[in-house]
């Protein structure tokens, strides 16, 4: 098998509709019928983040002699942008999918870390945006600077494929009190494991909660607490989460999502998560040396 955009696209679209999406139907609605089925669906839009088209309309025009000999029926713009927004629970679905067949799912240890994912800069986007369901003000203490969007947390494997993630308004919900939410409601791992991750989520509630579903949560010591008797912290973990996320967000185009609804941004984050698993299970299945690289997908 080569390592490029057309093998990675037949093989997920050959695996989808055999094994995840086969049995997927949606309500009729008035209107056309529709001309790419939820397999092919998914396979559209992780080649447009792939190639690095954030936009649907630049990405439509270029589609047809990018993966036109892959897929010579594309629809236009208003049904492309009208089915992908209802496609969030197939690409969802491909993304757990995918992460449960890479041999690292299977690994007992997980990186935690929450990062901000702008919707707005000016007082205007806020007034007229649709995102105040899940927007709100924040602060970004890496960079020193508040905020207007949503918090994301992703829980991923050593490697970088993301096994759980979840979006919060960040005002409603701290660090310590989405990640206890996500661990309740996502499976992030196939058994209990020890958690990489940072200070914030330092405290008694957040690590017992950790606890009481078997996994441990492994971080550095703060400031104000007591030496522990062994100072070993894999500092070098808590960088590969942070890739993960510099990928998610500039080379896969998160950070330039233009999302003007909650269910669009919920739909471009799930698409951009879905084509990071799809690289990584298909360079397992090449047998790749880098896991993560997206070098042989984007051009």
């Amino acid at each position: 098998m080569k390592t490029n955009l057309d093998a990675l696209l037949t093989a997920l679209y050959v695996h989808l509709d055999d094994h995840v999406l086969r049995s997927v139907d949606r309500p009729r609605r008035r209107g056309p019928d529709r001309v790419l089925n939820d397999a092919e669906l998914v396979c559209v839009a992780v080649a447009q983040v792939l190639l690095g088209c954030d936009s649907e309309r630049r990405w439509l025009r270029s589609a047809h002699g990018r993966i036109g000999h892959l897929f010579p029926r594309l629809p236009g713009q208003a049904q492309y942008n009208r089915h992908l927004r209802d496609a969030a629970p197939a690409l969802f679905a491909a993304s757990m999918w995918l992460v449960c067949c890479v041999p690292s799912w299977h690994d007992r240890l997980r990186l935690m870390d929450g990062t901000p994912l702008r919707c707005g800069a000016s007082r205007t986007t806020v007034d007229r945006s649709a995102l105040g369901e899940i927007a709100g003000y924040g602060m970004d203490k890496s960079h020193h600077a508040f905020y207007w969007g949503a918090k994301l947390m992703p829980i991923t494997t050593a490697e970088g494929a993301v096994c759980a993630f979840s979006l919060a308004h960040p005002k409603e919900l701290d660090e310590r009190k989405q990640a206890v939410h996500l661990l309740h409601v996502r499976q992030a791992a196939p058994g209990p494991c020890p958690i990489v991750c940072d200070k914030g989520f330092a405290g008694a509630g957040v690590e017992k909660a950790a606890a009481d579903l078997g996994h441990i949560l492994v971080r550095p010591v703060r400031d104000d607490e007591p030496e522990p008797a062994v100072k070993v912290f894999p500092g070098w973990l808590r960088q590969r989460i942070e890739a993960v996320i510099w990928t998610l967000k500039n080379q896969l185009g998160l950070e330039r999502h233009a999302a003007r609804t909650t269910e669009g941004l919920w739909t471009r984050l799930c698409q951009r998560i879905c084509a990071l698993n799809a690289a990584i299970w298909h360079n397992w299945l090449i047998n790749a040396p880098v896991k993560r690289s997206l070098i042989a997908y984007d051009h």
